[in-house]
């Protein structure tokens, strides 16, 4: 049996756009919910808040996911009788657009935490500036959006 390499490449990509985003998105959630867990363990009222913060890194993982799904369907692996077997050249291209998502969302989700555990920070000394903790983590946000547009663009760019 050959090895088809482009269509190896591809599921490379795929892998990174998956994996790397997941893992930071899962890392920084625990880390977040054992620090969520000590706020709400002596203000139960702040739950809502606190599941806020922690839940905001871990729409990296969902923007790595849906860019692994993107490419299986631009390439038909939930069709196997109209799969495209990609040359060398396409796998690496659909490899290097996965890149950006993977890359940022990794990276963001992490930065995104450290914003988050300082809003829960906020939220036990003064709950009332909750919207001014959500928006400086919301900022890091802006950069795990680029990342997935970057690799949006790059995989409608990519000719079969």
């Amino acid at each position: 049996m050959e090895i088809a390499w482009g269509s190896a490449l591809a599921f490379m990509g795929i892998a990174f756009a998956v994996v790397l985003p997941g893992i930071g998105s899962a890392r920084t959630l625990g880390i977040l919910g054992e620090q969520a867990a000590g706020v709400i363990t002596e203000e139960p009222e702040r739950f809502g808040q606190a599941l806020l913060l922690q839940a905001l890194p871990g729409t990296q993982g969902i923007y790595g996911l849906l860019i692994g799904f993107m490419i299986m369907s631009k390439i038909h692996v939930f069709d196997l009788a109209n799969f495209t077997h990609l040359t060398v050249p396409q796998g690496w291209m659909f490899f290097i657009a996965a890149l950006p998502v993977a890359l940022v969302g990794l990276l963001s989700s992490i930065f995104q935490g450290k914003a988050c555990a300082g809003g829960l920070g906020v939220i036990t000394k003064r709950p009332e500036d909750v919207g001014k903790a959500i928006t400086l983590a919301a900022m890091v946000e802006t950069y795990a959006v680029l990342g997935f547009l970057a690799s949006l663009l790059l995989i409608n760019g990519i000719p079969l």
